[in-house]
Parts: C-alpha cells; sequence; structure tokens
C-alpha cells in the first residue's frame, strides 16, 4: 500500500512550544510573589486580565478607546485664553489661522496683522490650519469671519477645535506611536503584553494631554511625524524615515531638536559596516524634493496671486519697507523680477518661524539659562552674543549623543539618543518655550517600550522626566485656571506607573536594594518634596512685593537641575548601551539580563 504524500505545508507550532516562547520574553512588568505571579503596578493590574487571552486585535481598541475617552474628558476644561482679553491665549491663535488661511490670499498668510497671533509656523501648520478652516466654515461660517470672530469663545466651536485636535492624533501620532512600539518591543524582545502595558503608560502621558487636549495646541501631529521617522528607522525604511522627518519640520520648527539625531543615524548606516554613496544619495534626494514639494502649494500660491494682482502686504502704504533678513541686500534685489514675491514669501516665512530678534528667552522656563539669569542679568549682554553662547552650550551638550549614534547605528539606541539630544536643545537653546519639554519627554516616554523599560529602574527615570515637566509647565497651567486638570492627569499617571507621590515602591527591587537604588531614591525624593513643598508655599504663602516671581522662579530652578539629571542619565545609559566604550560592563550585564 503506497504511503500518502507528505504535505508541502509545514505543521504549525504547538500552542505549548508559542507559550514557552513567550515566556523567555522580557514580561518586567510582572513581579514573582510568594511564588504566583502578580502585577508590579496598578496599570499592570488593570490589563492582567487580558495575559495571554486576550488577541492584541482585541485588546488595541480597548485601548485606543480609553486613550480617547480620557482626551475628551480632559477637553471638558477650560483651554487657554478662555474669556481673558485682549489676545485670548493659545486657542485663539490656532482658531485665528483657520481664520487666516481660508479667508485671505495665500501670499497674505505669513503678512497678515502680525500683532494678532501673526502665522509663525511652517506651511505644513498652515495647510493644516485651511483644512480644519474649511471643515469648520462648512458648520458655522461665523466661526472664522475675518475679525468680526476674535476672541470667539462659541461653546460649538469648542467643541469642534477639540474635536481637530483628536481626530489629527488619531490620524497621525496614535497610529505612529502603536507602529513603534510594537516595532521597538519585537526589536527587545519584548512580549505582547508588556508592549500593550506600555503603549497606555505612552498614549496616557499626562504632558502631551495637559498641552494639546487641555491648554489647547497640535504638538502631537509634529510629535507624530517624528514618532513615524523613528519607526520607519526600525524598519530599516530610510527614505520614509527622511519623508516623515521633514513633515515633521514642515508642520512645527522646533522639531529641529532630533534634526541632529535623524542625520547622524542615516549618515551612520551609510557609512558603517560600509559605506554606500547610493544610499546616501538616496536620503539627501529624498530630502531634498519632500522640502520642495512641502513649501510647492505656497509658491504657486504666491505666484497666482501676483498674476492677478493680490499685493502680499496691503497694509503698507507708500514705498515697501524691505523685510528684516533683506536688511542690507535691498540694493542688490530686483524687485521687478518675477520671482520676487517667492523670494519675499520664503524669507518672511523663514523670518516668522525663527524669531532671533526676541531674545534668549520671553517667559521664565525651566532650562539653563533663565536658571542662570536668576544670578546674571543675561538681558544686559548683546543679543549676538547670548546668542552665540546658546549656540555653542547647545552643539556641546548634543555633539556626545549624536556621535555615539554615528558610530554606533544601532536601532535600539534611537530613544535614547533622541532623548538626549532634545534634553541637550531644551536646556541651552534659543528661544525655549514651557511646552517645548513636550520634546524630550516623547523619546524618554518610549523608552517604555524597549527592554527592560517597565522595569523599576527605567520606570522610575521616565516617570520622574514626566512628573517633574508636568510640574515645571504649572505656573502656564495656573494662568488660564487649568491647575484641577493637572492634578488630576498628573496623580492619575503616577498612581498607574506605581510612582510618586503616590508609591515608593518603585525604589525598592526584589532581592536587596543596591547603592545606585539608594543614591535615585535619594535624588528623585529630594526632587519629589521640593515640588510639594513648593505647590504648598504658591498656594498659601504669598511672595514678597519686591519679588512677586519668587514661586516662578524657584520653579525654573528645581526643574532646571531635574532636567540636568535626566539628561545626564538618558546620555550615561546611552553610552553604556552603545558598548562605545571598551569593555562596558555596564551593557554586558544589560544583555545577560535578556539571556
Amino acid at each position: 500500500m503506497a504511503r500518502p504524500s507528505p504535505s508541502p505545508h509545514k505543521p504549525r507550532r504547538k500552542a505549548k512550544q508559542a507559550a514557552n516562547a513567550t515566556s523567555n520574553l522580557i514580561n518586567v512588568s510582572l513581579v514573582e510573589s510568594h511564588g504566583a505571579r502578580a502585577p508590579a503596578f496598578p496599570l499592570a493590574a488593570f490589563l492582567w486580565p487580558a495575559r495571554g487571552t486576550v488577541s492584541q486585535w482585541e485588546l488595541l481598541p480597548l485601548i485606543l478607546m480609553a486613550a480617547g475617552l480620557f482626551r475628551w474628558a480632559a477637553g471638558l476644561w477650560g483651554y487657554s485664553g478662555f474669556e481673558k482679553p485682549p489676545m485670548f491665549g493659545d486657542y485663539e491663535a490656532q482658531r485665528h489661522w483657520m481664520e487666516i488661511t481660508t479667508q485671505l490670499p495665500v501670499s497674505q498668510w505669513y503678512f497678515h496683522d502680525l500683532q494678532w497671533w501673526g502665522l509663525d509656523y511652517p506651511p505644513l501648520t498652515a495647510y493644516h490650519s485651511w483644512l480644519c478652516g474649511k471643515l469648520g466654515s462648512l458648520i458655522n461660517p461665523s466661526w472664522f469671519a475675518l475679525f468680526s470672530s476674535r476672541g470667539s469663545h462659541d461653546p460649538t466651536l469648542k467643541i469642534f477645535m477639540r474635536g481637530t485636535v483628536i481626530v489629527s492624533e488619531y490620524l497621525i501620532y496614535i497610529p505612529a506611536v502603536v507602529v513603534f512600539v510594537r516595532r521597538y518591543s519585537r526589536l527587545s524582545g519584548v512580549a505582547t503584553w508588556s508592549a500593550s502595558v506600555a503603549l497606555v503608560a505612552i498614549l496616557m502621558q499626562p504632558a502631551t494631554i495637559l498641552i494639546d487636549h487641555v491648554h489647547f495646541q497640535y504638538n502631537t501631529v509634529m510629535l507624530g511625524f517624528v514618532v513615524a521617522s523613528m519607526s520607519s528607522m526600525l524598519a530599516g525604511r530610510h527614505l520614509w524615515a527622511s519623508v516623515f522627518f521633514v513633515a515633521a519640520l514642515g508642520f512645527k520648527q522646533m522639531a529641529l531638536y532630533y534634526a541632529f539625531s535623524v542625520f547622524a543615524y542615516l549618515l551612520g548606516s551609510s557609512v558603517f559596516p560600509r559605506i554606500n554613496i547610493p544610499h546616501l544619495l538616496a536620503i539627501a534626494a529624498v530630502t531634498a524634493v519632500s522640502f520642495l514639494i512641502l513649501i510647492l502649494p505656497l509658491v504657486v500660491g504666491t505666484l497666482s496671486d501676483t498674476r492677478r494682482g493680490i499685493d502680499s502686504r496691503p497694509d503698507v502704504d507708500g514705498p515697501r519697507p524691505p523685510l528684516p533678513l533683506f536688511q542690507g541686500l535691498a540694493h542688490y534685489l530686483d524687485t521687478e523680477a518675477f520671482n520676487y514675491p517667492v523670494v519675499e514669501q520664503l524669507v518672511q516665512m523663514i523670518h516668522r518661524i525663527f524669531p532671533f530678534a526676541r531674545g534668549l528667552f520671553e517667559d521664565k522656563v525651566a532650562n539653563f539659562w533663565c536658571a542662570l539669569n536668576v544670578a546674571i542679568k543675561l538681558k544686559k549682554y548683546p543679543p549676538e552674543l547670548l546668542q552665540r553662547g546658546a549656540l555653542l552650550a547647545t552643539l556641546v551638550s548634543i555633539l556626545p549623543p549624536n556621535l555615539v549614534l554615528f558610530f554606533r547605528p544601532r536601532k535600539d539606541l534611537l530613544p535614547l539618543a533622541f532623548a538626549s539630544t532634545a534634553w541637550g536643545f531644551f536646556l541651552f537653546s534659543y528661544q525655549v518655550h514651557e511646552k517645548s519639554v513636550l520634546l524630550p519627554l516623547m523619546p524618554t516616554t518610549l523608552l517604555l517600550a524597549g527592554g527592560h523599560g517597565l522595569s523599576k529602574n527605567i520606570r522610575g527615570w521616565v516617570g520622574f522626566a514626566n512628573i517633574l515637566g508636568c510640574w515645571t509647565m504649572f505656573p502656564l497651567l495656573q494662568r488660564v485656571d487649568l491647575a484641577m486638570p493637572y492634578t488630576v492627569l498628573t496623580l492619575l499617571w503616577a498612581y498607574l506607573l506605581g510612582l510618586p507621590p503616590t508609591s515608593l515602591r518603585v525604589y525598592f527591587h526584589e532581592g536587596g536594594n543596591t547603592w545606585s537604588q539608594w543614591l535615585t531614591l535619594l535624588i528623585h525624593g529630594s526632587f519629589y518634596l521640593a515640588m510639594a513643598v513648593w505647590h504648598v508655599l504658591a498656594h498659601f504663602v504669598p511672595p514678597p512685593v519686591d519679588k512677586p516671581d519668587l514661586w516662578v522662579v524657584a520653579n525654573v530652578g528645581v526643574g532646571a537641575a531635574g532636567f540636568s539629571l535626566c539628561y545626564l542619565w538618558c546620555l550615561a545609559r546611552l553610552a553604556m548601551l552603545s558598548e562605545i566604550f571598551p569593555g562596558a560592563w555596564f551593557a554586558k550585564k544589560e544583555k545577560a539580563k535578556t539571556q
């Protein structure tokens, strides 16, 4: 009797083997308690029933719905500038940009009434505002009527504006984070369930919710493009990484915080282990084409307006004064040339995007320069000197992480390199705002999805950076009556991850506590205590009459010191994990944990 021919299909692996393989993955969100597995912190406890029994395709929609619910609930509070004339805050700025991009010719976008929230972001923000404004005008044209709609607090308009933030985030930021977490966790050997816990922690990050969904902005659009660029690097799709990063720069110029890391990684990948000139040229070509596509609507719109006789500066009577960046070049420019309006438009856009004339800083921010200004009044020095000092200090701070990333262009080092570079920019660069802390916090928080990302050590440092970041933004939020959402969202995130002030267990490891753990507890504990004492004093003790900004200045000093520690921690961990130094015992120890 003839034997049946063997099946051409490979047999499936047994479920038991798959389970054993999964059990070998890093799953540090679990702890052993008296021989039985138990969740290590409340967020793991909430997702505990889903471990190993619920498909990720069932769990992911639940995570996204919960994240969306918290965002919408946060939006029920007020927003920046609510009933606070004369300028009405960031909410009015975003609404006004929808107004001018839908009601004015393209050539006037960057020139119109610059004293009333003049457009000062790159073209992709303008296009996004145009799209949102067009959609909103279909619902109620009076929301974006030129001049008459200024300072509008229509409750229905608020719902629409909140909706645009959530939709924009769910189209760009959240898909990028989901894909990044999946790729980064697989690269690091992290179990699917642990990756899901990390995803919830990242999406519930309080700082982004407070600024975008409460205070009101669209930072997560830019951050989403950056995460998409990092995710493309993990997948080895460097051309797409370039496209996404150009989109991030095209939405907000603050994406420059990451530019050196993107450049260092892509260049290092083209040089090591061997030089790949075609690959490098392809990246350069795609980047250049992406920038050209980005500005194309602005260029075409300006040329079209010029042909129709539309003046880009109708408010200027008589001879048109040269733009600030044209000073000294006015005699060499042919104002009658066909391309002059385009050049003028691009120069004005650059001048608006990079406001060097505003000085080293406008408000009190928890970075090096504002802290130094307490002891040395920096405004007495020439602006040119301060600009050079900021440039030099920034380069010194960002050079080490990017040299590491260039010589070790490894995918697992991306979040740490991006975080170190962004912390350096935040601490030392020119014209930093309180909300800019979102940029270093984003890659720092993504560390939760990597190897041992939910371990107590990394969770403690990531949590410290996030809670300190929210705390430094409290004066900004308090000025617009948003102290309550700050308190709720920050304490909720701290509770979910088992962090101070709700718990100190993150600093006590099983199997004994080393001197480094006690040192971390001492350092972090002193900052948490300072934050708590500051809140009590700022609430109950009025500042002296001759020092009305005393508590804000104290916030700046403590925050700058804490952020400096975060920068040093990221840089030290990057250097050790990269094995850039011979015999890096720390990297070998980390590898041993995963085996």
